[in-house]
C-alpha cells in the first residue's frame, strides 16, 4: 500500500512532535512537513501536496478554521481536525465540519494523555478513513435560506404525534445535516430523531447550531422528553437513544448499554426500538458515514411497514453506511442529498 502523506499543523511544537510519532507508528502514514499557523499550513499544503492535513483549531496570525475555509476553497483535500473539549472548541469543530472537515479527535485534557493505544488507534483510523473521503463533492452548502427554500406546506396540526423521522449519519453528517432539517418547514407533522456519531459534548454544539439555522425545534436530547411535531432531537454522546410509548405519549430513553456495531449512540440500536412500536407513519433515512451502522434498523423499519430513504454515493462524503443498507435490498428511495428533505415531506404525508 502507498503511504499516505500527512502534513501536521498546531502551533505547539511538542504537540507536532508527539502527533508526528504517533502517526509514524502506522507503517501506512508518513508526516511529509508540518506546520505552526494557518498561513504557514496553506503554504506547505502548496509545497508538498499531502494527502491529508491534521489541523489545530487555536492558532496564532491564522486560525485552523480561516485556513479551513481557504483550503476547501482553493485545493480541496481531507482536514482532520484536533479540537479541545471545552464548550467553545465543540463549537468551533462543528463549523469547521460545516466548511468541509472530513471528521475530528478531541483532544484529551491533559496533553500527555494524547500518546495513549486508545489516541493512537483513533488517530490512525481517522487519518486512513478521512483520505478516502470525497472532499471534492458538487454540493454546496447554503447556511442561509432564501424565502424561497422556505416553503410552507398545509399541514393538518396535531399536537399527538404519528410521524416520526430517525436520521442516522457519522462522517460528513454535520454538514449533511444543515442541508436537511433547515429545510423542513416549521408546521411538519412529525418528530425526527438523530444519531450522529459524536463524542460527548460535541452533540449539544451541533444541535445547537441546527437549531440556530431551522425553523423547527433542535435540542439535544434529554431523558424522557416528550417527542413534539417539529421538533428534532440529537441524541447525546456516548448514550443511545430509544423511543418508548405510554399511552398516545412517545418518550425518549437514553441507555449505556454495550455499543452496537462499536458505536454508541448507535442508529440501528434507535431505528429497532422505533420499528417495535406501533407508529403509524415511520421513516428511516441513513446519510453518509463509515461502516454499516443502521443498515440492520433500517432494515426492521422496512418490515415494520415504514419509508426507507437513502443518501445517493456521489453525494456522500463516505458511502459506507448508505452501502450497506442498500446492499440489505430495504431502501425505498436513494437520493442525492439535496432531495432527502423533499423525499421526508412526501413520506409525512404532503
Amino acid at each position: 500500500m502507498k503511504k499516505l502523506n500527512v502534513l501536521v499543523v498546531d502551533d505547539s511544537a511538542f504537540m507536532r512532535k508527539v502527533i508526528t510519532d504517533i502517526i509514524e507508528d502506522n507503517s501506512d502514514l508518513r508526516v511529509v512537513g508540518t506546520a505552526k499557523n494557518g498561513q504557514e499550513a496553506i503554504e506547505k499544503i502548496k509545497e508538498l501536496s499531502p494527502t491529508i492535513v491534521t489541523m489545530d483549531v487555536e492558532m496564532p496570525i491564522m486560525d485552523g478554521i480561516t485556513a479551513l475555509k481557504v483550503i476547501m476553497k482553493e485545493m480541496p483535500l481531507p482536514v482532520l481536525m484536533l479540537s479541545s473539549l471545552t464548550k467553545e472548541g465543540a463549537d468551533a469543530t462543528v463549523r469547521a465540519l460545516e466548511l468541509g472537515a472530513v471528521d475530528f479527535i478531541a483532544k484529551p485534557s491533559s496533553i500527555f494523555k494524547m500518546n495513549t493505544e486508545d489516541m493512537k488507534l483513533q488517530l490512525h483510523e481517522k487519518l486512513k478513513m478521512a483520505s478516502k473521503a470525497n472532499v471534492k463533492s458538487k454540493h454546496v452548502f447554503k447556511p442561509e435560506l432564501t424565502a424561497s427554500d422556505k416553503k410552507v406546506f398545509n399541514f393538518k396540526t396535531d399536537a399527538n404525534v404519528n410521524n416520526i423521522v430517525a436520521i442516522g449519519t457519522s462522517t460528513g453528517g454535520p454538514r449533511a445535516l444543515q442541508s436537511i432539517i433547515p429545510f423542513l418547514p416549521k408546521n411538519i407533522p412529525a418528530s425526527i430523531l438523530i444519531v450522529q456519531h459524536m463524542p460527548p459534548g460535541f452533540t449539544k454544539s451541533l444541535a445547537e447550531r441546527l437549531n440556530s439555522l431551522s425553523e423547527i425545534t433542535v435540542k439535544e436530547a434529554e431523558e424522557d422528553d416528550i417527542l413534539l411535531p417539529a421538533h428534532a432531537y440529537v441524541a447525546p454522546g456516548d448514550r443511545h437513544m430509544k423511543v418508548i410509548k405510554n399511552g398516545n405519549v412517545f418518550r425518549i430513553k437514553l441507555t449505556t448499554d454495550q455499543p452496537m456495531t462499536g458505536h454508541r449512540p448507535s442508529v440501528d440500536y434507535m431505528m429497532n426500538s422505533l420499528a417495535q412500536l406501533q407508529i403509524k407513519n415511520l421513516t428511516g433515512v441513513i446519510m453518509t458515514g463509515m461502516g454499516s451502522d443502521g443498515a440492520e434498523g433500517m432494515r426492521n423499519i422496512k418490515l415494520s411497514g415504514g419509508v426507507t430513504i437513502a443518501q445517493s454515493e456521489e453525494s456522500c462524503v463516505v458511502y459506507g453506511m448508505p452501502k450497506s443498507a442498500v446492499n440489505l435490498g430495504c431502501v425505498d428511495i436513494l437520493v442525492s442529498l439535496e432531495g432527502i428533505a423533499e423525499s421526508i415531506i412526501k413520506a409525512v404525508g404532503v
